[in-house]
C-alpha cells in the first residue's frame, strides 16, 4: 500500500494525485477507519487537487454536498505542506467551517500524515494585549469615565484568569471604546514590547502562525493580511508567507468579500469614535485631558463639531426614497465643501505633537495610533469626496435606530481583474471551492470563474453522491397572484399551510423579503399552535445560533428565515425535512454595488439580467435547496412557490440547477 507520505520532495515516490488515488480508495488508508465510507467522487477532487498543488496551478472546483470536500482538500494540502516544507494556508467564510477543519477533519487528517502544526486565527482586534491593558490601567483615572473604570477593573481580573482567552471566550461585554484601547493593534503590540514571556496571546500566536504547517482563517480577514503593510507580508510570499499556497472554500462569497476589502469606508461613528479616545466633551476623559494640553483639547471639540455639521449637510443632499431608505448613490462627486479635511488633520497634528512629547513609550505610541488613524481617515474622505478612482461605485449609507448615522463606501465594480493579479498570474498554488459554483447550463464554471478572474484556471464539477431520485422531492406551483396583486399574502399563506402539513413542520420557510417574512408569520402563527408546532422568526429576539438549537431540540418546529438562513446552515436528520422557498431570489437592484455591476454589463452590450441577475438568483436558491439533504439517511420535499420557475423561459436554467428528483406540479 502506498503511503500519503511515501513521495516526499525529491525522493522520486508516487506523485500526489496518485497516493490521493490510493488514500481515498477502498483500500487506502481512509478505509480503516469506521466512519470511513468510499466516495469516488471524494476521490476524484483529491486528485485534482493535488495535481493543481504539485502542478503549481490553480483549480475551481465545485464540489456537491456529500462529496467530503473538506477532507478531500485538507490531505492533499497538508501532505504537499510537509513535503514540500510550504504552508497550506486554508481560508474559509463560516466559523462552523472553520472549527470543523480544527476540530474534526484536521485530526483525521494527522493520523494519516503524522504530526504537524495547524492554527486557526483570528483577526488581531480578538486579542487582548496585557502591555497596553497594564499601560491604560496605570492612567485609567484621567482616561475612562467610572463605568469604563469598572470594566477595566473586570478586564485585568479577567485575563488573569484567563491569561490565553479572547474576545469571544469573554463572559462579559465591554464598551467599544474602552476594547479599543486594550486589544492587540500593530502600533502598540509589537514583538519588541510584546516579548516571549510578556503574556500577550496574539504575539504569541504570531509566533506560532510562523511556524505552523497550515492556518486556517476567514476570507475577510485573508484579505485584510493580504493587503496590510505592517502585518505578515514576505518578499517571497505567493500570497502573505514565503512560499505558501491557498486554498478557499466557501469561495461563492469571495467577489462580495473582495470588492469590501478594494474599497473606502468612512463613517460619522468612526470618527467620533476616533476623536473620543482623544478627548470626549461629555465625561471629560481621554489622551488629551491627561495631557493637560487645552488647546488640543479645543481642537477636538472643534472637529467634532465640523464632524456633525458636514454629514449633516451631506445627508441633505442623499435623496434617499422609499425604495432605497439605507443606500444612496453618488453619481458625480457630491457638491458640498470639505470642511472636515482641515479640522482632522489639525488635531492629527496635535495627537502626533503630544506623541513625540510623551514621557511613556505606551502613551507616545497610543497618540501617534490616532493621529495615524485620523489622517488615514482624511485621505479616505478626500477620496470619496473627489471621486477620481475609475471603475468605482460611490454611496452613501444610512444607519443606527433613527438611521441618522452616515457612512460613506466605494467599491470597485468589477473585481476580476484585481483577484486575477493576485491568485491567478505567476505560477500559483490556488485551489477554489464550494458546494455552490455553477449556475446550471455553464460547462466549466464558467460564470463563477468571470466573476472571479479565473478564466485560465482549470474548473471541474463534481456532483453529489446522493440519492436525490429517492431521498427528495421538488413541489412546484403553477398559479400564484404576483406580490403586488390583491390577494398575494393570502394565497402565499394558504400554501404554505399546505406544504407545511405534508412534512408536518419540520421546515425552514425562506424569504427574500422581510416585510412579507413578518405578515406571513403572524398570519401563520394560530395554525402552527393549533398543530403545536414552535414558530421560530427571524428578528424576533433570538440569535441565529439559538433560532437553529432550537429547530433541532424540536422536531416540528417550523422557522421562518431570510438572507443568513439560505446558505452556511447545517441541520441533518428529520428535523429538516421541508424547504419552502416564497420567491426565486432575485437580487433587488437597489443596493449602489449590484446597481453599478449591472450597468457595467449593460456598457460592455451585455444582457445584465441573463448574465448577473439569473445566474446570481440560481446560486442562492442552489444554496437554499441545499440546506435540506444533508447526510445520505436525510429524506424530504422542496416547494418553490414562485410559478416564473415555470412559466418564464428562464426558469429552465433554475430547473436545470436543481438536483434531478421527482416533481410535482400543483395548479
Amino acid at each position: 500500500m502506498i503511503s500519503v507520505m511515501d513521495g516526499s520532495h525529491g525522493s522520486g515516490g508516487p506523485p500526489l494525485a496518485q497516493r490521493m488515488h490510493e488514500a481515498f480508495s477502498c483500500e487506502g488508508r481512509l478505509a480503516a477507519s469506521p466512519q470511513f465510507e468510499y466516495r469516488p467522487q471524494q476521490q476524484r477532487m483529491a486528485q485534482l487537487v493535488a495535481q493543481a498543488l504539485e502542478g503549481n496551478r490553480a483549480l475551481v472546483c465545485e464540489a456537491a454536498t456529500g462529496v467530503g470536500k473538506s477532507l478531500a482538500y485538507l490531505l492533499p494540502s497538508v501532505t504537499f505542506a510537509l513535503e514540500r516544507e510550504r504552508k497550506a494556508i486554508i481560508s474559509t467564510h463560516t466559523i462552523a467551517l472553520q472549527e470543523q477543519l480544527m476540530h474534526k477533519d484536521l485530526p483525521i487528517v494527522r493520523q494519516l500524515t503524522g504530526p504537524f502544526h495547524a492554527e486557526l486565527l483570528k483577526g488581531r482586534n480578538n486579542y487582548l494585549c496585557p502591555t497596553r491593558l497594564k499601560s491604560v490601567y496605570a492612567q485609567g483615572g484621567d482616561l475612562f469615565s467610572s463605568g469604563e473604570a469598572s470594566d477595566l477593573a473586570l478586564l485585568m481580573d479577567w485575563q488573569r484568569e484567563n491569561p490565553q482567552g479572547s474576545l469571544s471566550e469573554m463572559n462579559f461585554q465591554v464598551g467599544a471604546r474602552l476594547w479599543s484601547m486594550v486589544r492587540s493593534e500593530p502600533h502598540a503590540c509589537t514583538p519588541r514590547r510584546c516579548p516571549p514571556g510578556s503574556g500577550c496571546v496574539y504575539q504569541e500566536v504570531r509566533r506560532r502562525m510562523a511556524a505552523a504547517q497550515v492556518l486556517v482563517l476567514n476570507h475577510t480577514l485573508f484579505f485584510t493580511l493580504l493587503s496590510s503593510s505592517e502585518e505578515l507580508l514576505a518578499e517571497d510570499a505567493n500570497f502573505i508567507f514565503p512560499q505558501d499556497f491557498v486554498v478557499l472554500d466557501e469561495a461563492h462569497t469571495i467577489e462580495n468579500i473582495a470588492a469590501h476589502a478594494f474599497g473606502t469606508h468612512v463613517s460619522e461613528s468612526g470618527l467620533r469614535f476616533e476623536l473620543g479616545r482623544l478627548y470626549n466633551p461629555r465625561t471629560r476623559k481621554g489622551f488629551f485631558q491627561a495631557a493637560g494640553d487645552g488647546q488640543a483639547v479645543g481642537e477636538v471639540t472643534q472637529a467634532i463639531t465640523s464632524i456633525e455639521n458636514f454629514f449633516s449637510d451631506l445627508q441633505e443632499r442623499c435623496r434617499f426614497s422609499a425604495a432605497q431608505a439605507r443606500e444612496f448613490r453618488f453619481r458625480e462627486p457630491p457638491d458640498i465643501d470639505n470642511a472636515l479635511s482641515l479640522p482632522l488633520q489639525r488635531v492629527a497634528q496635535c495627537a502626533q505633537r503630544l506623541g513625540d512629547a510623551a514621557r511613556s513609550e505606551g502613551q507616545r505610541l497610543e497618540l501617534l495610533d490616532v493621529a495615524k488613524r485620523l489622517s488615514a481617515a482624511r485621505v479616505a474622505l478626500n477620496h470619496f469626496l473627489d471621486q477620481q478612482e475609475d471603475g468605482h461605485v460611490y454611496w452613501a449609507e444610512r444607519s443606527g435606530g433613527e438611521q441618522k448615522q452616515l457612512s460613506l463606501h466605494s467599491a470597485p465594480v468589477d473585481v476580476a481583474p484585481k483577484l486575477q493579479e493576485i491568485f491567478f498570474c505567476g505560477g500559483k498554488a490556488c485551489v477554489m471551492t464550494s458546494a455552490t459554483l455553477g449556475v446550471g447550463d455553464d460547462e466549466g464554471l464558467g460564470y463563477f470563474r468571470g466573476r472571479v478572474g479565473a478564466q485560465k484556471a482549470e474548473g471541474a464539477q463534481i456532483e453529489s453522491p446522493f440519492d436525490f431520485r429517492r431521498q427528495m422531492k421538488l413541489h412546484l406551483v403553477r398559479r400564484m397572484p404576483e406580490p403586488r396583486e390583491p390577494g398575494y399574502a393570502e394565497a402565499m399563506q394558504e400554501r404554505v399551510e399546505q406544504f407545511l402539513e405534508m412534512s408536518c413542520g419540520r421546515a425552514f420557510v425562506l424569504f427574500t423579503n422581510y416585510s412579507l417574512l413578518t405578515q406571513l408569520a403572524d398570519a401563520i402563527e394560530p395554525f402552527c399552535a393549533k398543530q403545536g408546532w414552535a414558530l421560530l422568526v427571524q428578528g424576533r429576539g433570538l440569535s441565529r445560533t439559538q433560532m437553529l438549537h432550537q429547530f433541532k431540540e424540536d422536531r416540528h418546529s417550523v422557522l421562518f428565515g431570510t438572507d443568513s438562513f439560505w446558505t452556511g446552515v447545517d441541520v441533518p436528520g428529520e428535523s429538516l425535512s421541508n424547504v419552502i422557498i416564497t420567491r426565486l431570489p432575485f437580487a433587488v437592484p437597489d443596493h449602489p454595488l449590484i446597481a453599478s455591476r449591472l450597468e457595467h454589463l449593460q456598457e460592455q452590450g451585455r444582457n445584465s439580467f441573463s448574465e448577473y441577475s439569473v445566474p446570481e438568483a440560481i446560486l442562492k436558491l442552489r444554496q437554499g435547496v441545499g440546506r435540506l439533504i444533508r447526510t445520505r439517511s436525510d429524506e424530504g420535499m422542496v416547494a418553490i412557490l414562485d410559478p416564473r420557475i415555470l412559466t418564464k423561459p428562464y426558469g429552465r436554467a433554475f430547473m436545470a440547477s436543481l438536483p434531478e428528483c421527482p416533481v410535482k406540479i400543483h395548479s
